[in-house]
């Protein structure tokens, strides 16, 4: 069985299309937990992950590349809180986010902690999507190690973060104001009329096409005037073919 083939066995038994990822990073991973597990071929590694529900779960959140953090990027996070999360209020009263590819929920768990700034907890709603159901219940029960949270600010993680001996949980209050889903960028139907998409970090591992065809339903996705936050390696060229014009770096606008 060759890598193609191995792509197609696996579009089969997961729905996850390969054919989507950068063939030479993706087939590099593949290759590395191959030989991890004592694999030979790739036949052998599918006829594995087909008859071991654990390998498959692993095999899952290795390809889908969950690497995450509280306020990725500090930098990024304050021009949210300054200029965009204000100016998205100013214009329509109460905002719509969606976190998509949210991975271990660092990221919708910032948004609702930098929200509490601007509104009562009671109104903050974000939809929080990831094609991995293993790191979604990860994401749901919100626990985490102390390096994830180094860039929490201070007041907030006082607020909002609850030590239990040598792991870290999110408050209850704040896990309400996060509705997580599962979701596939590559042929889910997308939440409609957000004014607020975070997805960060994410599509660098995907094909040109693959990218062009998600700014492309991003794009459908948001209102008018809403704001798309890509991640720091992750700028968009030829945004305004998908009617995404640059607002501030790492942010772009649906006009």
């Amino acid at each position: 069985m060759n890598y193609t083939e191995f792509k197609t066995g696996i579009l089969r038994l997961t729905g996850v299309d390969l054919n989507a990822y950068k063939e030479n990073q993706m087939k590099r991973r593949i290759d590395a937990n191959i030989r991890k597990h004592g694999c030979k071929e790739y036949e052998d590694y599918l006829a594995l992950l087909k008859t071991n529900r654990t390998l498959y779960d692993e095999f899952l959140s290795y390809i889908t590349i969950n690497v995450s953090e509280f306020f990725r990027n500090p930098n990024q996070w304050v021009t949210l809180e300054t200029e965009i999360i204000p100016m998205l209020l100013k214009k329509k009263g109460s905002i719509k986010i969606w976190s998509a590819a949210c991975s271990t929920g660092d990221e919708p768990y910032s948004l609702a902690m930098l929200l509490s700034k601007f509104m009562p907890l009671h109104q903050i709603k974000i939809i929080a999507t990831d094609i991995d159901q293993e790191i979604l219940a990860k994401a749901k029960a919100g626990e985490y190690i102390d390096k994830h949270l180094t860039n929490v600010p201070k007041d907030l993680r006082d607020r909002f973060i609850i030590q239990e001996g040598d792991k870290y949980v999110i408050s209850p209050e704040i896990k309400k104001c996060i509705q997580f889903q599962q979701h596939d960028l590559l042929k889910d139907p997308y939440p409609e009329r957000i004014d607020l998409i975070v997805c960060r970090n994410v599509l660098i591992y995907f094909t040109e096409e693959a990218k062009n065809d998600i700014y492309t339903k991003f794009s459908r996705s948001l209102n008018k005037e809403g704001i798309l936050f890509v991640g720091s390696t992750e700028q968009i060229i030829g945004s305004q073919k998908f009617n995404l014009n640059p607002y501030r770096i790492f942010f772009y606008e649906k006009q």
